[in-house]
């Protein structure tokens, strides 16, 4: 029996990154073999083994082939006659498929090692169209390993997977765990441009993929095109190490841009409101957290309306805060203003512009924090007078910020 280091790690360890899981492969055992030596199993779908004592993963080595569409068609096959490289053949990209023994030393039979060296994103295989879910991790490692670019011949299988329709077998909820894993890396526009250059973007969220090639005023945008303006806001929203639920937010908040009549461009009256709608079809389609729902659904909504704040009277502020649930979530409210940032700093040249409408509302939150509803609402008998009673005393302590 021969234990191997695969994948993930070995590879951030050439790059000098950081390594966060370790993952093992195991020559020349048998399940029973393992659970004899302390090892429990909890892979359903292949052996897979945790460590008595390290709770590490360490998988059977083992082969796949091909019975049906999508990431779960293939049948799989573990035995102690199963080779390493055999094992390391099925892996997605070169970079991935290096292995190191117990000794340090490291086993490369598909040059992964090479393809650090230039970074190169390759196919190890042909088998690679087997799995629609590949599409997406080279995506995600696009967004991850931002100066790697993709060798033409695994973006021409990635095109050739799309044609034949294998990214329409894959479910919901893989799609959302690999975005939302791109989403969170140093650069995940990277991700989306990838998806798009293959086609799969179209397949996956047209409403996004929709949104390049159509112009905005470029006295605002001087960028214009409105797919590189919320790439451009992604990325901010990423060089920020903002959230999840910011960083989709991000994505999602000109979705409506995608549905503004030619007659209108560059003009996009009411792109918010029609954002809203196609927001819930992407997060309903795709199975998104509702914190994540939520807040791209309400950046969608508001995001206009934030940038009229600076006109607004005490009152209205209020009134705003109160649209935006922001006394009772004040958590949820800072990343809606955190998109809102992102979106007015994803604009070319004006990255490091001035937010005052979002630096105001956070002032106004402040002072309507400040008053004591407990004070007040214990001077009244009548629910409707204390409410009104709050808002008022809110309204001055406005007043007096402002």
């Amino acid at each position: 029996m021969q234990t191997y280091i695969v994948g993930g790690a070995v590879r951030d360890e050439l790059l000098g990154y950081p390594i966060k899981d370790k993952d093992y492969v195991v020559v020349g055992s048998t399940p029973e073999q393992m659970v004899a030596a302390g090892f429990r199993p909890v892979g359903k779908d292949f052996p897979v083994f945790l460590h008595p004592k390290t709770h590490a993963e360490y998988a059977l080595a083992r082969t796949e082939r091909k019975t049906a569409k999508g990431y779960k068609g293939f049948v799989v096959h573990a035995s102690p006659e199963i080779t390493l490289e055999q094992d390391l053949a099925r892996r997605d990209l070169t970079v991935n498929a290096i292995a190191k023994n117990e000794a340090g030393e490291l086993v490369d039979p598909f040059r992964g090692i090479d393809d650090i060296k230039s970074k190169t994103l390759r196919h190890v295989s042909d088998a690679f169209v087997e799995d629609p879910v590949r599409i997406l991790r080279i995506a995600r490692f696009s967004a991850r390993l931002a100066d790697f670019n993709i060798a033409p011949e695994t973006l021409s299988l990635m095109q050739q997977m799309v044609d034949a329709g294998e990214v329409d077998a894959l479910v919901a909820e893989r799609v959302w765990q690999e975005l939302a894993k791109g989403l969170m890396e140093k650069k995940p526009a990277r991700m989306f441009e990838v998806l798009r250059s293959c086609g799969a973007l179209k397949r996956i969220i047209p409403e996004l993929d929709k949104l390049w090639g159509v112009p905005q005023p470029p006295q605002h945008h001087p960028e214009v095109d409105t797919g590189v303006h919320v790439m451009m806001v992604l990325d901010y929203a990423a060089q920020q190490a903002f959230s999840l639920p910011v960083r989709f937010a991000a994505l999602m908040h000109d979705l409506g841009k995608g549905t503004t009549p030619k007659e209108l461009l560059p003009r996009h009256i009411g792109h918010e409101e029609r954002g809203v709608h196609l927001v819930k079809e992407v997060c309903k389609r795709l199975r998104v957290p509702n914190e994540c729902k939520e807040l791209a659904v309400m950046v969608a909504k508001f995001h206009g309306k934030l940038y009229q704040s600076l006109d607004m009277r005490p009152s209205t502020l209020l009134e705003f805060l109160i649209q935006l649930d922001a006394i009772r979530q004040p958590e949820r409210f800072n990343g809606f203003l955190q998109a809102c940032e992102a979106d007015s700093r994803g604009r070319t040249g004006l990255e490091n512009c001035p937010t005052p409408a979002a630096d105001l509302m956070r002032k106004v939150l402040d002072a309507a924090f400040s008053i004591d509803a407990g004070a007040i609402a214990s001077k009244q008998s009548d629910v409707e007078k204390i409410k009104t009673a709050i808002f008022e005393a809110r309204v001055e302590a406005i007043k007096r910020v402002l």
